[in-house]
């Protein structure tokens, strides 16, 4: 394809065409571009939720992948590949998977998380690479961010999962894009054309923040990481955790926080296992069988008298 050809092509992007409302940018005030921003991101809500029946069933598939011991592998370019890394990097502490569980790549490797590595998006064998590096199976699940849904190293990293069987999801914000062609789900949210033309790290970004927030979360949540609101399967790796995981044991049993403080001891700092030995009135090594024997589920371990 000619440069001429991907210009064209390229300026047809809902996420890079121009606005007229904002011709006037660089001579508004302030107050008139905050305004103007916070109007043109209440339009990002409005635009991912026309896409949640296809939100729901990628979540479903994923679910499903993981349920049978696969991973989620997110991987993107820029802002895209980021946000893609930060959501991976919350899932940990959050909800106590291990970095093999859930996985980013971003094009350039950890260094283009600081800094623009120049050309590394345009290369599709380098989207392939990452992937082979993790030995990706029929097992995991995909999400390939873009919100131009063309570029090159994460259409490179959905051809091979493809090949290896890998279920694909494609998130962005153009729709009947290249990535969307070929994947299992895509999630195309059309938020439009940016306020300042082309800087799709302020709509397309948002909308990516928020439609991994509900990939992430809602998985976790299917996948027993939750009793009720409350995230129970947390690592207790500070202070500020120690304090949430005893308000989180508190909440969850009734109990008064030196009570959970107790509890928390006693389980070895295992938040489930903590709220099932006071519910259930037990120790913690009947608790943590009860916990085994439930899938880790804590509503399970409790009704499975």
């Amino acid at each position: 394809m000619s440069s001429n050809i991907d210009d064209l092509t390229l300026g047809l992007l809902r996420t890079e065409q121009v606005d007229t409302k904002y011709k006037e940018l660089d001579v508004m005030s302030v107050s008139e571009l905050l305004h103007a921003m916070n109007e043109g991101d209440f339009e990002v809500p409005k635009a991912i939720a026309l896409v949640l029946p296809e939100i729901e069933r990628a979540i479903n598939a994923i679910v499903d992948r993981m349920l049978s011991g696969g991973r989620l592998v997110y991987i993107g370019a820029g802002t895209s590949g980021r946000l893609g890394v930060l959501d991976a990097a919350e899932c940990g502490p959050t909800f106590s998977v291990s970095d093999e569980q859930v996985i980013a790549f971003i094009a350039g490797g950890e260094s283009a998380l600081t800094h623009a590595v120049e050309g590394a998006e345009d290369d599709p064998v380098a989207g392939e690479s990452d992937l082979k590096s993790i030995g990706l199976t029929s097992k995991d699940a995909v999400v390939g961010i873009a919100a131009s849904g063309r570029t090159p190293y994460v259409l490179g990293a959905l051809a091979y999962a493809k090949r290896v069987g890998a279920l694909r999801v494609g998130l962005t914000s153009n729709p009947n894009s290249e990535i969307s062609k070929d994947v299992d789900h895509a999630i195309e949210v059309d938020s439009g054309p940016e306020m300042l033309a082309g800087s799709t790290r302020l709509k397309s970004g948002t909308v990516q923040k928020l439609v991994l927030n509900m990939i992430s979360t809602i998985t976790m949540v299917r996948l027993g990481k939750t009793f009720g609101n409350l995230m129970v399967d947390l690592q207790i790796t500070n202070e500020k955790l120690r304090d949430r995981a005893k308000r989180i044991v508190s909440q969850a049993t009734g109990v008064s926080r030196s009570e959970a403080a107790k509890a928390l001891a006693d389980s070895g700092d295992e938040v489930k296992v903590a709220i099932v030995m006071i519910l259930l009135g037990i120790d913690a090594g009947t608790a943590r069988e009860r916990l085994i024997s439930s899938a880790n589920r804590v509503r399970d371990a409790l009704q499975n008298r």
